[in-house]
């Protein structure tokens, strides 16, 4: 099945920054450090570190190796899927165009977002954010501009051009090589800032919040679905930009090394900004009372304003926030444009315009109710296709397809606990997520 002409990674590592940076995006930046914060500092992340080792070792082995055996996206792989088991590969792209759909959905309303960040960068660089001084209203209601109906055409625009200008140029020469420069400055650029964020008076309260564990929390049966959420959603698991992904990858890289370099890359970037964010809310003296959006374009702003050196601060952090909302939206949209590539032979460039033209356009189109859409897709349409492809992969393939895509290329054998944990540990988490979501309102 796989197309010996296709285009795929040029090396492990390139492979690992591809997917390092679909997962470091702004579930690691504006949602960790407020869990962190709301659950208290190393009672969450006790937890949180459990599920991702789990989630790591089970759906980011399971998807990757699901989109390498099948050398295809989601709807090529689930068709794989259903072929094996039923003799019926039609069934399976049809199923497989839930994910494909979800990753669409997803990367339109995540335009909105990175059109936002693209507007607050260039107000880093040009003053306008140090302009607005700690006046909350000035502050509020420059955000609000911008997040309205309409607010933001030009910056989307902006946004959208430069990630598929990426694109266009193809897995290796593209995406890989983008990633190969934009993760390791995330990382040099994020270590800067948190050194810088230490040393200012009144931090030390900051980490030692971070550092605090309290046992009691841990009993809370919501504490541990929310870690997972975080986990789940941080590791970009959802049946679709790591399939498409893996199937880029060569028969003999190691998924199982990959897998494991992603989360603790992954981690490691949502510490960072904690260390960043947390620090720097108790130096300013705020309390880290709100998450989401309002968090990264109100609160840090009044803060960053407000301690020495704050204007170079601003132009770091959005430049760290930057590469990682273009990192992640490139890896959104490419299952999308595979998928036009596959279906329909379109070449590259078309496949990519014409998904451009779609997400641009309705991205504009809905940024009144973003909030609304993102926590739709995030909530239901994410668990969802997670849940199919560990289904597809796990369940339909069979034990001994699926240790030896796992095994391919692997330095050492992982062994046959794979196949269980992912079968029946994992799959019943992602019914988990999908039900939280619809109880709860979303667990990520």
């Amino acid at each position: 099945m796989e197309d010996k002409k296709r285009d795929g990674f040029s090396s492990q590592v390139g492979f690992i920054m591809a997917c390092v940076g679909s997962a470091v995006g702004m579930g690691n930046i504006w949602r960790f450090p407020i869990m962190v914060s709301m659950w208290g500092g190393m009672t969450f992340l006790i937890p949180y570190f459990l599920c991702v080792i789990l989630i790591s070792q089970s759906g980011v082995i399971g998807e990757m190796a699901f989109g390498r055996s099948a050398g295809a996206g989601p709807m090529g792989a689930f068709g794989m899927a259903t072929k094996k088991r039923f003799g019926n590969q039609r069934l399976g792209e049809m199923v497989g165009f839930i994910p494909t759909v979800g990753s669409l959905l997803l990367a339109i309303g995540y335009s909105c977002v990175v059109g936002w960040i693209f507007k607050y960068f260039f107000l880093s660089l040009s003053g306008g954010i140090f302009q607005m001084g700690q006046d909350m209203d000035v502050i509020g209601g420059m955000f609000g501009r911008t997040a309205s109906a309409w607010g933001n055409n030009l910056w989307i625009v902006i946004a959208l051009l430069c990630s598929f200008a990426i694109m266009a140029f193809g897995i290796a020469s593209g995406i890989e090589q983008a990633n190969k420069v934009m993760m390791p400055l995330l990382f040099f650029l994020f270590i800067a800032l948190s050194v810088y964020i230490a040393l200012l008076p009144g931090a030390s309260a900051g980490y030692r919040y971070i550092f605090t564990i309290h046992p009691e929390g841990l009993s809370d049966p919501l504490l541990w679905i929310f870690a997972f959420g975080q986990a789940f959603f941080s590791l970009s698991i959802a049946g679709n930009g790591t399939v498409i992904y893996g199937s880029y990858l060569k028969k003999d890289e190691d998924v199982v090394a990959s897998a494991r370099s992603v989360a603790v890359f992954d981690t490691l970037a949502a510490l960072l900004a904690a260390f960043v964010i947390i620090p720097a809310m108790a130096a300013g003296g705020a309390e880290l009372s709100s998450g989401g959006p309002g968090l990264m374009f109100i609160f840090l702003i009044n803060v960053f304003n407000g301690m020495p050196g704050g204007r170079i601060v601003g132009i770091i952090f959005y430049t760290c926030v930057l590469f990682a909302g273009v990192s992640s939206i490139i890896n959104l949209y490419e299952a999308p444009v595979a998928t036009l590539q596959e279906r329909l032979h379109m070449k590259r460039l078309p496949a990519t315009a014409v998904i451009g033209v779609i997400g641009c356009a309705v991205a504009v189109c809905i940024q009144g109710i973003v909030s609304d859409w993102m926590d739709f897709v995030s909530n239901y349409m994410c668990p969802l296709g997670a849940f199919l492809a560990g289904v597809m992969f796990f369940w339909l393939c069979g034990k001994q397809f699926v240790l030896e895509q796992v095994e391919m290329g692997a330095a050492r054998p992982i062994g046959s606990w794979v196949y269980p944990v992912g079968k029946y540990v994992y799959c019943t988490l992602c019914i988990v997520a999908l039900v939280a979501g619809i109880v709860l309102g979303g667990i990520g």
